[in-house]
């Protein structure tokens, strides 16, 4: 179901979707205000930009799957360039989807009054409640669909809509924007971008059980969520301690890592280990691959590297929401795959795919070592 056709309906209109916790539709109609703010790209442009990703697309899975070893079980991956607004709707539905399972949760704890803030009890309505959420909701996808440039959507594969499943997607506006901005040559741009996300599909769809496990650490943090206002004044309390220490309270995962209970964080640790490896994964892949294919890939890479070092309102957006958090995801996770290759060669390091108890955790991410001694133990028990 799309998100037009699934937003809140109001506290007057009883319905399937009356008890979502966030005004989807709202959410959607700000976030595509916001992204459609982008310059008209004449059709003849977008229509070249259409042909050069589905045959680069093809392109990419054959060079990602030499370098990788790993094969979709899925079949040839699927293209799709969209505008910003498209990208929003397809998050948007994405989003609406993974956070099915808080729908109850939080409508009851909606309806329920808000903690003593001093002598007086305050209480959001539900329908107000969902409206903040969905104005939140709806800044945030305005601001990254300016700067997304592909995704592959691991977290659903569902049977609703099977054409909006498994698709890797461009965000056509933003990868011409780059290419005119900085004289890149489009088709290698393409192919590299293209590299970065197949090689995402192939790790979900080309390891059985990387998906399976994957929903399963997500589903946990989402179904873990305690939606009693009073863990977010403690978060705010131990932010104030951490920022007192001299420590950015939001370094370690943005503002879902600072309300996360105990529970929830050895969750996320384990998320941010897998999402590190996989991230890091990527660049190492998409630049080893093009090899041959792209001479201007180191440059691709550097500009790339200068765009994410934001500044400004952009700084502050990034760190609430775990972008700052999500660079590291790189940059640690291509240091620990070079650890690793230069102990034991890419042999070592495709053992990871055999099963989940391979994976590093967050901790071994950073010390590649203790995840190097501990698949010594693997190997001899295998």
């Amino acid at each position: 179901m799309r998100a037009a056709e699934a937003g809140s309906t109001g506290d007057s209109e009883p319905g399937v979707w009356a008890a979502e916790p966030i005004s989807w539709d709202l959410a959607e109609r700000i976030a595509t205000r916001i992204a459609g703010r982008q310059e008209y790209l004449p059709l003849g442009r977008l229509t070249v930009l259409e042909e050069d990703f589905s045959e680069l697309t093809a392109e990419a899975e054959a060079l990602v799957e030499k370098e990788t070893g790993l094969r979709s079980l899925c079949g040839p991956a699927r293209a799709r360039v969209t505008d910003r607004p498209g990208w929003v709707s397809a998050i948007v539905a994405s989003f609406q989807r993974l956070l099915r399972p808080l729908a109850q949760k939080l409508e009851a704890a909606l309806s329920k009054p808000a903690p003593m803030l001093g002598p007086v009890a305050v209480r959001v309505p539900a329908q107000v409640s969902r409206n903040i959420s969905g104005v939140q909701l709806g800044l945030l996808l305005g601001w990254m669909s300016t700067r997304v440039l592909g995704q592959y959507d691991q977290l659903l594969i569902e049977d609703e809509r099977p054409e909006d499943q498994d698709i890797v997607y461009y965000v056509g506006h933003n990868i011409i924007e780059l290419e005119d901005r900085y004289g890149f040559q489009p088709r290698q741009f393409r192919l590299w971008i293209a590299l970065h996300e197949v090689t995402h599909r192939a790790q979900f769809t080309g390891v059985p059980w990387l998906r399976p496990h994957f929903l399963t650490l997500v589903n946990s943090l989402v179904e873990g969520v305690d939606p009693d206002p009073k863990r977010f004044l403690e978060a705010l309390k131990r932010a104030a301690v951490q920022a007192r220490e001299g420590h950015n309270p939001l370094d370690e995962g943005g503002l879902l890592a600072l309300l996360a209970s105990p529970e929830q964080r050895q969750a996320l640790d384990q998320i941010g280990g897998l999402m590190s490896l996989l991230e890091g994964h990527g660049d190492i892949v998409m630049n080893r691959a093009a090899e041959g294919h792209a001479a201007q890939a180191p440059r691709f890479a550097s500009v790339l590297q200068q765009r994410r070092q934001r500044r400004g309102a952009a700084k502050v957006v990034s760190s609430l929401v775990g972008f700052d958090a999500k660079l590291k995801q790189y940059e640690q996770g291509e240091r620990f795959i070079h650890a690793v290759e230069a102990a034991g060669g890419q042999e070592l390091f495709r053992r990871i795919w055999q099963s989940s108890e391979w994976l590093p955790t967050l901790a071994e991410i950073r010390r590649p070592a203790a995840w190097i001694s501990r698949a010594e133990g693997l190997g001899r028990t295998a």
